[in-house]
């Protein structure tokens, strides 16, 4: 069984900060959200968790294996280095939606993302070192079987887009719906998914339902471990082996 620890990441007071004293240029937020993404990707994973930027304002952690220390670590840093501060609350579960909801929960009860006087909360407990097992995650490298050839040099560079960005808009739908799973555009044709135990059949049936929605083919490889970056580097394999072998899943399945 999975157990997955999933910390939520939220700028504190953001919203009224970009049009404080007065709307700061697109350009500039642009730049901070994407330099404040990188610098936290280096920091989780530095310690073997995975970060994804969803909307930037708000950004969902993979961190099985960090302790409180690490997180209030991660906060100071981005305190000392940018004009805004993060709170961070951990949620964990046997799914990582059921780890999600329960992170967003406790820090929704803290006050509004935009509340002023809600700075770098740090909440919740992270599973207990004792309890951590070899297969506390699993991650699902997904990507677009021949994505070059069917998009990248055949159509204009925005319609590759489109259609790439609608396969995965299926997918992360029904992975959160059907298996409670949390899937991200990581960029180019990739996306990953933090999931509980699924199948070889559970697998085929997303894939499945990608192509007769979107008609956009994917392949998978999934991985197991007891940190991200031990699951995520098996998917990482599993998927080269999928490409080598032309098949549509490939992995450590359940």
């Amino acid at each position: 069984m999975t157990n997955t620890q999933v910390t939520l990441v939220q700028l504190d007071n953001y919203g009224p900060w970009t049009v404080t004293p007065a709307p700061r240029r697109e350009v500039d937020l642009q730049t901070m959200q994407s330099r404040l993404y990188a610098d936290l990707s280096q920091a989780f994973g530095m310690r073997d968790g995975y970060v994804f930027f969803t909307r930037f304002d708000n950004m969902l952690a993979v961190t099985n294996g960090l302790d409180l220390e690490d997180h209030a670590r991660i906060q100071e840093s981005i305190r000392n280095r940018y004009p805004v501060t993060v709170s961070l609350s951990i949620g964990t579960g046997a799914s990582p939606a059921d780890a999600l909801v329960n992170a967003t929960a406790a820090l929704q009860d803290q006050g509004s993302a935009q509340d002023a006087d809600r700075r770098e909360a740090l909440l919740g407990q992270p599973i207990d070192e004792a309890e951590r097992t070899d297969d506390d995650v699993q991650i699902a490298h997904f990507d677009v079987v021949d994505a070059t050839g069917k998009y990248t040099d055949e159509l204009d560079a925005f319609s590759s887009f489109v259609n790439i960005e609608q396969g995965y808009a299926e997918l992360m739908k029904h992975m959160h719906a059907a298996h409670d799973s949390l899937s991200f555009f990581v960029g180019g044709d990739n996306i990953i998914a933090v999931c509980p135990d699924l199948t070889d059949d559970d697998y085929d049936a997303a894939i499945q339902h990608v192509r007769e929605t979107a008609n956009v083919d994917l392949r998978v490889g999934v991985g197991r471990g007891v940190s991200p970056h031990d699951a995520g580097m098996g998917a990482k394999h599993a998927l080269e082996l999928a490409r080598e072998d032309d098949t549509y899943v490939e992995g450590d399945l359940a």
